[in-house]
């Protein structure tokens, strides 16, 4: 009976949590989204700055790509994609922080609201191309992760930086924090099928578990991938310049 009453006693306390936690998650949503119709001008304002600094960082990484088309007779980034964080990742994010709810609040202490993804042919690709970025000089360099080097437990590979670029405005200029990623082609297929699983619901504990270690073990062959595929391009290079 004891028992019982105590298992009843952990439900009511259970009940209790999630209901407050519903409670001040719905009034955050309810003041993150007040906020932003009082302040809808400097909001579209703010948003657009970031689209413009992703602009800037993508025509960065174009015109270093075809200066290695030119100079060297190879490309090597494959591809550049975008993405500016919608307000419902805000949101989240401004939740997860337990940040002030304003404008400068989330200009100085989210800094991966604008997002450049470039993805390259090679894992020495990425390292060479990132240090020609960063030696551009108005390029400030705020903070980098080594995925690759130290992969997070989960599997996943990237070379993280948060940058901050200068855009030009119409009487200033501006230094806006973009989140560059910068990851292989095979790194890239991981990444983007590991999300779309994550998120997968009703999925057994110990399913789980055996999942999480095939997408562990998917990644491991990938990076192996990796390594082949540039020791062939090496092998590629080393026999040219013999000739």
């Amino acid at each position: 009976m004891r028992n019982l009453e105590e298992l009843k006693q952990q439900g009511r306390i259970l009940l209790d949590e999630k209901r407050d936690e519903f409670v001040k998650q719905r009034l955050l949503s309810d003041e993150f989204f007040e906020m932003i119709q009082k302040n809808k001008k400097p909001m579209d304002l703010l948003m657009s700055y970031y689209q413009c600094a992703s602009m800037e960082i993508e025509t960065k990484f174009r015109v270093l790509n075809q200066e290695y088309s030119l100079e060297y007779d190879r490309n090597p980034i494959e591809s550049i994609k975008t993405r500016i964080k919608s307000y419902e990742s805000i949101l989240k994010k401004i939740r997860r922080k337990d940040l002030p709810m304003s404008l400068e609040s989330i200009e100085e202490n989210i800094r991966d609201i604008a997002g450049v993804r470039v993805i390259c042919s090679f894992p020495e690709d990425i390292y060479e191309i990132a240090e020609s970025f960063l030696r551009q000089d108005d390029i400030i360099l705020v903070e980098k992760k080594d995925y690759i080097k130290e992969p997070k437990p989960s599997g996943y590979r990237s070379l993280h930086l948060i940058v901050q670029v200068p855009i030009f405005l119409q009487k200033t200029k501006k230094f806006v924090y973009v989140e560059v990623q910068l990851r292989t082609i095979a790194m890239d297929f991981w990444a983007s099928l590991e999300h779309k699983l994550r998120y997968k619901k009703n999925i057994p504990a110990d399913q789980e578990k055996l999942i999480q270690e095939e997408l562990y073990d998917c990644s491991c062959q990938s990076a192996a991938l990796d390594k082949r595929m540039q020791d062939i391009r090496n092998m590629i290079a080393d026999s040219g310049d013999k000739k």
